[in-house]
């Protein structure tokens, strides 16, 4: 077999990158998780959401700069280890990088069964496991096809998206009401905004797994930072308005209570089945696990690249060019994990293990800065507000929560 075609491919180009990056973000966290947000933080919630992006552009900054020097699958293995010298500590980031997409894939599976419900009363468990076999098929398939079924399912989530924020955008009056009640309770909450951020936090999931399909990415050095940096600018601007509508249009408790909470918004501004948005859903989520999926089977492959897998995780098939065996071997993780735990929970989880893994990559990157500065380039100052807002976003809810006990 030549030695090309055990390589991966440089397929992907700057817009697909940004629309891959863009459906892994929306499709991970606004369409299962407002409602969990805007329960802990009341009529707040754009806040929590604006404050969670905050945390994840410091982040982003610094994957900009690091994804530039190494642009490598299990990019923040890599990462930590250029800057440390520790091969412990980048394999312990490159197994907590797949733990946090197999726990995430999972909390999107949830939603999905929740969205399915409003077309059929079903087993939650079926579903989530015939639809991830389907997601397997496809990442298996190829990177190219991979990617233009991420991108037709991108532009379809984020219609959804903005048909849900046109139908139930309120007037000027109602708006103005929302948002004077947003800026009290936010002044109100203080710090206590943090927890609900934290949830939110998992909303931006995704803008990070752009870095691990680098190795297929045409001039990576340019797309990646424009991918990282224009995803993560335009869902912010989308999750502020929908959490705007979602606490405008129903009290914050209830909508709490939903796993479909986009869909319990159109039902109460039009008062019928919302047949629309949960098709339009169904495919939104799906979107979130598919690219979840890839980013995991590439963190195994670039681990075993590196000789700290087995190498059969290596192994590249010569017709499709993916990593066949990595690939299964997440869709048998990702069917385990998602019949243990209920969505919040495992939305808690991913925001904990990814929130610990951002510190390590902004302290790596304001080492390797230190080490090998560049004129005109990221100031050293973004990584250390990275590390600081990180770890901001991982204490004070739990101090808070050890108060009230």
């Amino acid at each position: 077999m030549q030695k090309d075609s055990q390589s991966l491919r440089r397929v992907i180009s700057a817009p697909m990158l940004l629309l891959y990056g863009m459906g892994n973000i929306l499709g991970a966290g606004i369409y299962v998780l407002v409602g969990k947000v805007a329960g802990e933080s009341g009529y707040a919630a754009p806040y929590a959401f604006l404050l969670a992006s905050v945390v994840a552009a410091f982040t982003a900054l610094s994957y900009s700069e690091l994804t530039a020097r190494y642009p490598v699958s299990a990019g923040e293995a890599n990462y930590v280890l250029s800057a440390f010298r520790m091969p412990w500590l980048a394999s312990a980031v490159g197994f907590a990088i797949v733990l946090s997409g197999l726990v995430s894939s999972a909390a999107i599976l949830h939603g999905f069964a929740a969205y399915l419900d409003t077309f059929l009363e079903g087993n939650d468990r079926w579903e989530m496991l015939l639809a991830l076999l389907l997601l397997g098929a496809i990442a298996i398939w190829g990177i190219r096809e991979s990617l233009w079924v991420t991108a037709v399912l991108t532009v379809i989530e984020l219609l959804g998206l903005l048909y849900v924020i046109g139908i139930a955008m309120p007037d000027l009056s109602a708006l103005q009401v929302t948002v004077d009640r947003a800026n009290s309770e936010a002044l109100l909450l203080g710090f206590a905004l943090f927890p609900a951020a934290f949830i939110a936090f998992y909303a931006f999931v995704g803008f990070e797994d752009i870095v691990n399909i680098a190795e297929e990415v045409k001039e990576p050095e340019k797309s990646m930072p424009f991918a990282l940096l224009g995803a993560l600018l335009l869902t912010t601007l989308v999750y502020i308005a929908v959490s705007i509508v979602a606490v405008t249009t129903m009290a914050p408790a209830v909508i709490a209570q939903s796993d479909a909470p986009l869909a319990l918004i159109v039902e109460s501004v039009t008062g019928d089945k919302a047949y629309s948005i949960s098709g339009i859903a169904l495919f939104a989520v799906l979107n979130g696990a598919l690219v979840n999926l890839i980013m995991c089977s590439r963190v195994l492959y670039g681990l075993a690249n590196a000789g700290l897998l087995p190498s059969s995780l290596a192994r590249i098939h010569p017709r499709t060019r993916t990593p066949v065996w990595a690939t299964l071997l997440i869709v048998v993780l990702i069917a385990v994990v998602s019949q243990l735990l209920p969505l919040l929970s495992l939305a808690k989880v991913t925001s904990f293990i990814l929130l610990l893994i951002f510190g390590l990559v902004n302290a790596a990157c304001w080492r390797v800065l230190k080490a090998h500065p560049r004129s005109k380039q990221l100031s050293v100052v973004w990584p250390v507000l990275g590390v600081v807002t990180c770890a901001m976003m991982l204490f004070i809810p739990f101090l808070l929560a050890s108060g009230t006990n």
